[in-house]
């Protein structure tokens, strides 16, 4: 039994060892199989990586969800195809022809270009400025010195009593009808003491031609009187002295100064006040203030010459009522374009003088204005 049981124990011993060497034998392979797990388990988590990296399925649901985020993207042409929608429901405004009007709107303002300058005349036309305003002005007189370098006094003279004279006689009536009647007036009463003596109803006569015969006869018989009296027979050549003279105002004296003594004056005649408010110069209207406006724009030894630069192109082109502004040589510096005939045909018929290949208003011209094609005057009654 003793054997037996310690052979059994020995037999149930060993059992348990066998079990525990089993069991050690279990635990080790399972302590084995559990790293085996691991890496089986890190295998596929590594084997998936790889086959995400390497195989193009796994970018597909990154592709696949691209599209996803894109469909909104496919929302947005809808919402610009709904934009054009606000687009069309505004078209209408654009269809109301507003670039159309803006073509007409041009017609419109030519049309009305006389009434705004009236309104500006204050201001200087489009809100220029002094010095703008002084540039423009000497620019229109360098203009007009080249289309009229010929510019002379159109009163036949040959000294400043004959230029006071025909000065005097010149109001109310053109240049050429005094130079036509001046000659016989010249021819019997040559000098101041002449004149000054003479018969008034002789001298009535001779200028009844140039209109206001009896006041103008009154004032030139006064002038030589005052003449003969004052300054021994003299023109004087001061302006204050001028301006004594029965007939002779500032515009006269000027004249006198400017061309029979070659002292600077400005001429405010009617052509010159016309044109210096179409000009935008000024907008006065009292002949002495108009001096003062324009005069204040030039240096002053161009106010003789401006002023015959002026009155030429007054007559000439830039008429009273109808100015042929499609022939005239300073249309784009002048603000009141568009007053007269545009058409560039039709205002070259409204041209007068040289400028229309007519004989000029002076019977003894300077030979300068003959050789620039300018013709000389017929005597009165020649036609």
């Amino acid at each position: 039994m003793g054997e037996q049981g310690s052979d059994g124990g020995r037999k149930t011993a060993g059992a348990p060892r066998t079990a525990a060497a089993g069991t050690g034998a279990s635990a080790a392979s399972a302590k084995k199989a559990a790293p085996s797990k691991k890496a089986a388990a890190r295998k596929p988590a590594a084997a998936k990586k790889a086959a995400a990296e390497k195989t193009p399925g796994a970018t597909k649901p990154a592709a696949k969800k691209a599209p996803a985020k894109k469909t909104p993207a496919k929302k947005t042409p809808s919402a610009k195809k709904a934009a054009p929608a606000k687009k069309a429901s505004s078209a209408p405004l654009r269809k109301a022809p507003a670039p159309r009007k803006q073509v007409v709107a041009p017609k419109k303002a030519t049309a009305s270009v006389p009434a705004a300058p009236a309104k500006t005349v204050a201001a200087h036309p489009q809100g220029e400025s002094r010095t703008a305003l002084v540039r423009r002005a000497r620019r229109i007189n360098r203009e007009l010195a080249e289309v009229y370098p010929y510019a002379h006094p159109e009163l036949d003279f040959e000294n400043p009593f004959q230029l006071v004279v025909a000065t005097v006689l010149s109001a109310q009536t053109t240049d050429l009808r005094v130079n036509q009647t001046t000659p016989a007036l010249f021819a019997k009463y040559p000098t101041p003491e002449d004149l000054a003596a003479a018969n008034p109803e002789e001298v009535e006569e001779i200028l009844r031609p140039t209109g206001f015969f009896r006041a103008k006869t009154k004032s030139v018989i006064g002038l030589s009187k005052a003449l003969v009296e004052q300054f021994g027979g003299e023109v004087p050549g001061r302006l204050e002295d001028l301006v004594k003279l029965p007939g002779v105002g500032r515009k006269t004296a000027f004249v006198v100064l400017g061309n029979a003594f070659g002292r600077p004056g400005i001429t405010v005649d009617t052509h010159f006040q016309r044109l210096v408010r179409r000009w935008k110069w000024t907008d006065e209207t009292d002949p002495d203030k108009i001096e003062a406006a324009v005069g204040a724009l030039f240096p002053k030894s161009d106010w003789t010459d401006l002023s015959h630069h002026v009155i030429w192109h007054g007559r000439r082109i830039c008429h009273a009522r109808k100015p042929a502004c499609g022939a005239c040589p300073i249309a784009p510096l002048c603000p009141a374009y568009g007053e007269g005939e545009t058409d560039p045909e039709k205002a070259k018929k409204l041209l007068k003088y040289e400028k229309a290949g007519q004989p000029g208003q002076r019977l003894r011209p300077p030979q300068a204005y003959l050789d620039a094609g300018g013709r000389a005057a017929p005597p009165l009654g020649a036609g």
